[in-house]
C-alpha cells in the first residue's frame, strides 16, 4: 500500500468506525438453527438420498449451491481483506465481525439443503472440498479496489441471495434467504460507506477504481465447480444474469454516489467517469445479444 493509500485509510478510519458502530447496532442478531425445520430431518445412512426426495426446481438447487460453495470458500476472502490491514486497525477489527457473520449463511443453507435433502450430500461434499482445496486470489490489493470491489460484490450477492429465495417455491427457503440477503444489504451499506468516505477526500481516484473494477468485475463463486453450468441455471431462472448484474449492480451504485454530478476530478477521471456511465448501457446491449441467441437456439 502506496503513501497516498495510507493517508487515505487514515483519513476516513473515523468513518470505518463509525460504519461499524451504526451496523452492530442496526443489525439483527438471528441464528441459523431457529430458521431449519428439524423435525423434516432423516438420516442419509438409514434412507440414501435419490433426486426424486428433492422438492425445488433444479435450476434453484444448483443457484442454492453455488451460493453455498461460494459462502464456503470464505478463509480466502477473509485473508484478501485482512491481509491488507492492520490487525488492530478499525477495518481489522471489522473484517473479523464480518467473517464471523458471513460463516452464519454457509451455516443456514447447508442445514437446509441437508433437512430438505434438496442436494446430493456427497456431491456437495466433493465439491466443497474442491472449492476450498482450490482457493481464490484476489486480483484487488489496492484499498480504494478493495472497497469498490466489496461493496458491488455484495449488492450482488443481496440479488442473488433474494432472487434465489423469491424462485424457490418453498416458504422455508424463501425465509431463509431473505435473511441471508439481508445481512449481504447491512454488508453492502458498510463498504458503500467506506466508498462514499473515500469519495470526500480523493473522487478522481474513486472513479478510475471503480471503472477498473467493473470492467474486470467477476463474483468469487468463479472457482466453484461446475460455474458455467451452475450460472447458466441461475440466468435461466432470472436469479442472476448480465442483465441483472447491469441493471440491479451497476446502474444503482453509480446512482448512489452521483457520478454524473462528481466535480473537482482530473482529466484522466473525468474520462474514467464518461466511460463508467456508459457501462450500464453498453453491458444491456450485450444482455440482449445474449438473450436474442438463446431465443434463436431454442427455434422461437
Amino acid at each position: 500500500m502506496d503513501s497516498e493509500r495510507h493517508e487515505l485509510i487514515a483519513a476516513v478510519e473515523g468513518d470505518i468506525e463509525r460504519l461499524m458502530a451504526d451496523h452492530i447496532e442496526k443489525r439483527p442478531t438471528w441464528y441459523a438453527h431457529d430458521l431449519i425445520n428439524w423435525e423434516d430431518g432423516r438420516s442419509f445412512v438409514d434412507e440414501p438420498w435419490d433426486e426424486s426426495q428433492c422438492t425445488i426446481s433444479p435450476e434453484v438447487r444448483e443457484a442454492l449451491v453455488l451460493n453455498l460453495l461460494t459462502e464456503d470458500n470464505l478463509p480466502y476472502y477473509h485473508f484478501s481483506i485482512a491481509s491488507q490491514f492492520p490487525k488492530d486497525s478499525a477495518i481489522g477489527r471489522w473484517t473479523r465481525r464480518w467473517t464471523a457473520e458471513e460463516n452464519q449463511h454457509a451455516i443456514v443453507i447447508r442445514d437446509y439443503l441437508m433437512i430438505s435433502r434438496n442436494c446430493d450430500p456427497v456431491a456437495l461434499e466433493d465439491d466443497r472440498m474442491a472449492t476450498i482445496s482450490k482457493g481464490w486470489d484476489s486480483p484487488w490489493t489496492d484499498p480504494v479496489d478493495i472497497f469498490v470491489y466489496t461493496s458491488a460484490q455484495e449488492l450482488a450477492t443481496r440479488v442473488s441471495h433474494r432472487n434465489t429465495g423469491m424462485k424457490a417455491d418453498d416458504e422455508r427457503a424463501y425465509e431463509i434467504m431473505k435473511r441471508v440477503a439481508a445481512d449481504e444489504n447491512y454488508h453492502y451499506i458498510f463498504y458503500k460507506g467506506i466508498v462514499t468516505a473515500m469519495m470526500q477526500h480523493d473522487p478522481s481516484a474513486c472513479v478510475q477504481s471503480m471503472l477498473k473494477v467493473y470492467k474486470n468485475f467477476d463474483m468469487p463463486g468463479t472457482v466453484v465447480p461446475k460455474f458455467r453450468r451452475r450460472a447458466t441455471y441461475a440466468a435461466r431462472a432470472e436469479i442472476y444474469d448480465l442483465r441483472i448484474h447491469a441493471e440491479k449492480i451497476i446502474a444503482p451504485v453509480l446512482r448512489e454516489w452521483k457520478i454524473d454530478k462528481l466535480e473537482g476530478l482530473t482529466p484522466e477521471a473525468d474520462k474514467d467517469r464518461e466511460a463508467l456511465l456508459a457501462m450500464p448501457g453498453e453491458l444491456v446491449e450485450r444482455a440482449e445479444k445474449l438473450e436474442r441467441r438463446a431465443v434463436s437456439k431454442l427455434g422461437v
